[in-house]
């Protein structure tokens, strides 16, 4: 069977990022074929190399959200810098930048500004709080933004607010960046030949993500008027649904989300008919509103079996279970080992496995290109855009360019 061309096969992507939420975006482009070009300043290059050294001396933040990328060690302080940018983006259809607020406008970058010079660039910048509005200003990290949202106030335990352990602000942001972008470009290239330029300029923040992923809290508590209290492991949507203990020591996930399913588990799995006949339980806010009464019960049946028994018995019931997993756990997990889900990649280390994305597209197999040591690719790239070696030489005197480097060095 051949192989089809990667979706993004002949776009360029030019990225001024860092930490996770643009990476991840433009790590996603990369996934689909996508050539993206990411400018780092040579004192160092993008922060979130250097969180940890976890990962044979490079940052596990880092490794994960670079792959297939091309690291060009750029000063973009100086006029010589910015000139070798702007000749990048002469030959780019996708420009992404998460820089501090106002980082762009002063290198001249600003959205307008860039739509006024390259009418067919998609450009796309992401901030913490909006381009506008008392708090577009400030900086914003994934903590902090869930925080301004509400997201900590409906995780973790009454009492005790918590972060969700991945930063889902800065990933479902990066995701959706690379919606907008694919919906940009596909925009482009249907409307060119028109007399309209063909490009977008895109703005996304963090905490209008976020806010959106807290849909069903907020129109909760519009028309509830009240917040609701955070559940641990559990939901405050739906009952039964949480996580309980078994014979064996380990933890069992059971749940329930319509009125059927509740059925089932109390008559084929509890083997208690009384529950099941329980009018407080017929319907689902009933259950919610008596969810204590319904984990003891639970609780009392699970702790009397065995995790596998519990779920053999929950799958032929057709009720949703899962086993409570650490992360190291999941590393050899039979669900990802199985289906071949891991790849070994490229660093400036030496190989490491990364997963596959999770978009699985027949007849394409996704590129997995290695993680970039700071600058890798700067004189090649300075050469693609007619730069002679001399001239490479006498950037790199003067600081305006950097790169390569050895792990834990800076140019």
């Amino acid at each position: 069977m051949s192989q089809r061309p990667a979706p993004l096969a002949g776009i360029t992507v030019v990225t001024l990022e860092q930490a996770v939420s643009a990476p991840m975006c433009t790590r996603a482009l990369a996934d689909f074929g996508a050539r993206v070009i990411k400018i780092e300043n040579p004192a160092g290059g993008d922060f979130a190399r250097h969180y940890d050294d976890v990962v044979h001396g490079q940052a596990a933040h880092f490794v994960w959200v670079n792959r297939g990328k091309e690291s060009v060690a750029l000063d973009l302080k100086t006029a010589a810098g910015l000139e070798i940018l702007h000749r990048l983006l002469e030959r780019a259809d996708v420009l992404v930048s998460n820089l501090a607020p106002g980082a762009t406008a002063r290198l001249g970058l600003a959205p307008e500004e860039v739509a006024d010079r390259y009418p067919d660039l998609v450009a796309l910048e992401i901030d913490g709080f909006g381009r506008s509005g008392p708090l577009s200003h400030k900086r914003a990290y994934d903590l902090l933004v869930q925080a301004e949202a509400g997201v900590c106030a409906v995780t973790g335990t009454a009492g005790q607010p918590a972060k969700p352990g991945p930063p889902v602000a800065d990933v479902t942001t990066g995701l959706y960046a690379a919606l907008a972008i694919v919906t940009a470009l596909y925009r482009r290239d249907t409307a060119r030949g028109s007399l309209k330029p063909a490009g977008a300029s895109i703005g996304l923040s963090l905490f209008d993500t976020m806010a959106e992923m807290m849909g069903y809290h907020l129109t909760y508590a519009r028309h509830a008027g009240i917040d609701q209290e955070p559940l641990g492991m559990s939901s405050p949507a739906v009952a039964p649904y949480g996580a309980y203990p078994t014979a064996d020591g380990q933890t069992v996930v059971l749940g329930t989300t319509n009125d059927r399913e509740w059925q089932r588990l109390a008559t084929t799995i509890l083997q208690r008919d009384d529950l099941a006949a329980d009018p407080r339980f017929h319907t689902n806010p009933g259950r919610t509103r008596h969810r204590a009464a319904l984990d003891d019960a639970i609780t009392a049946w699970c702790i009397r079996h065995d995790l596998a028994d519990i779920q053999r018995i929950a799958d032929d019931a057709g009720i949703g279970n899962a086993r409570y997993n650490r992360p190291s756990e999941v590393l050899d997990h039979p669900q990802l080992t199985e289906r071949d889900r891991w790849r070994d990649i490229d660093t400036p280390a030496g190989p490491i496995p990364s997963l596959l994305p999770p978009a699985v597209i027949a007849d394409y197999d996704p590129p997995m290109g290695p993680v970039p040591a700071l600058g890798a690719e700067t004189d090649r790239l300075l050469t693609e855009i007619g730069c002679a070696a001399t001239d490479i030489d006498e950037l790199r005197r003067a600081g305006v360019i950097g790169g390569p480097t050895r792990i834990g060095m800076s140019t």
